[in-house]
């Protein structure tokens, strides 16, 4: 399964940068999105909107008016699930998803992959 990271940093204090990094110590697939290009744990962090193809998962690391310019993006992925993490909770974007029968969560993907949940 591959998963999305959309918020992705550089940073190695930042939770996208802390995720990407459980993600593939857990053996999952990730792809990276970020403001800005660079490497976070060895993955490349792109600037475009790329058409990943076979995204199960979108991990959310963007505040909610960030989160608007990728709308149709995240749709055009028909990812199974998104997931909100704290702070980026958007009942926008919720209805957008369920209009378009993808799963979303309100969630801690770091809480998730620790407590085998993910």
């Amino acid at each position: 399964m591959k998963t999305l990271v959309l918020g992705a940093s550089t940073n190695k204090e930042r939770y996208s940068y802390k995720a990407i990094h459980n993600l593939v110590d857990k053996s999952h697939q990730v792809v990276a999105i970020g403001a800005k290009k660079g490497m976070a744990f060895d993955i490349p962090i792109e600037t475009d909107k790329i058409g990943f193809r076979a995204i199960d998962t979108v991990t959310i690391y963007l505040n909610p008016t960030a989160q608007e310019e990728y709308y149709d993006y995240v749709l055009s992925l028909k990812p199974r699930r998104v997931i909100f993490n704290p702070g980026t909770e958007n009942p926008t974007f919720f209805k957008l998803l369920e209009a378009n029968n993808i799963q979303y969560e309100v969630a801690c993907t770091l809480v998730l992959l620790a407590t085998n949940q993910y």
